[in-house]
């Protein structure tokens, strides 16, 4: 029995948030959910977060998890939000304290375990989850950051953000802790997998000459036609093409809020004195 899936597309921040579902027990996992965020006028919404919990409502699901493939940079997880309104847990990897102690001692978050505490489930690789009929697996896959996983479930991979779809190519490797040969090797062991393996990617960018949205592909497509990876690339090749493109590349756009809220598993930093809540923008001088 292989999972079904379906996912949920954010144009503001190009993520696929999928529903995992197992038909025969109706249990689900939500993996990588968005908490919507208008930097201009900073405000946030949980419409993308309702949708999904809408969906599970409708179809009678069970609500067994909140997946997070990693501490998201470029959108703020609304895993917090869906835990609190389904007692669904909260699961990353176990290398998450190791973006924890970078990170929360820049925002001065004094409020924020670096233990991992504040997630419910911190896996390692080859630990496993009970899904259902199903169960769930892990790959540690680090390169993007060093929290990167891919989990396993039927003949399904979801692998965030450590490739996307064939014609974009792979994650950036220039945030704290991320390295390049080692995605290469992270990604060796994704392709390791069935050439049927469905894979399902964190995000989908439009590269030229695509018009329409896509999340899914597999192993094989991903061996044959990714292009960074096509021709057996040596991991020579692909540590100087993607060090050289991640030079060009500006920090995303949310990061600064994202990674206040992503620390703390998706909660918001807790109130001033006066009952307002506030994210930081830790200045530097170039």
């Amino acid at each position: 029995m292989n999972p079904v899936v379906q996912t949920f597309f954010d144009p503001a921040t190009f993520t696929a948030t999928h529903l995992v579902v197992d038909a025969t027990s109706k249990v689900a996992a939500i993996i990588d959910p968005v908490l919507d965020f208008e930097p201009k006028g900073a405000r946030l919404s949980t419409r993308s977060a309702d949708a999904v919990l809408q969906a599970v409502a409708d179809q009678g699901l069970t609500l067994a998890y909140v997946l997070e493939t990693h501490a998201h940079a470029d959108h703020l997880s609304a895993g917090d939000h869906i835990r609190r309104l389904t007692g669904a847990r909260l699961v990353i990897g176990a290398d998450i304290t190791k973006v924890l102690t970078v990170f929360a001692p820049m925002f001065d978050a004094g409020d924020v375990p670096i233990d991992g505490s504040q997630f419910d489930i911190l896996l390692r690789e080859g630990d496993t989850l009970p899904f259902g009929t199903l169960t769930i697996g892990i790959l540690h896959t680090p390169g993007h950051t060093p929290a990167c996983i891919t989990y396993l479930i039927g003949d399904a991979a979801f692998v965030g953000d450590t490739m996307f779809m064939p014609d974009y190519g792979t994650a950036r490797t220039d945030f704290p802790g991320g390295d390049a040969r080692t995605l290469y090797r992270s990604i060796e062991r994704i392709l390791a997998l069935p050439a049927d393996t469905r894979v399902f990617v964190g995000h989908d960018y439009l590269p030229a000459g695509r018009s329409d949205y896509r999340w899914e592909t597999s192993v094989g497509d991903e061996a044959a036609n990714n292009i960074h990876l096509r021709n057996h690339v040596t991991e020579g090749a692909f540590v100087a093409m993607r060090d050289a493109r991640d030079a060009t590349l500006a920090p995303p756009t949310l990061i600064l809020p994202a990674l206040q809220v992503n620390i703390r598993a998706g909660a918001l930093p807790p109130p001033s004195p006066s009952g307002k809540t506030f994210l930081q923008l830790p200045v530097t001088f170039a």
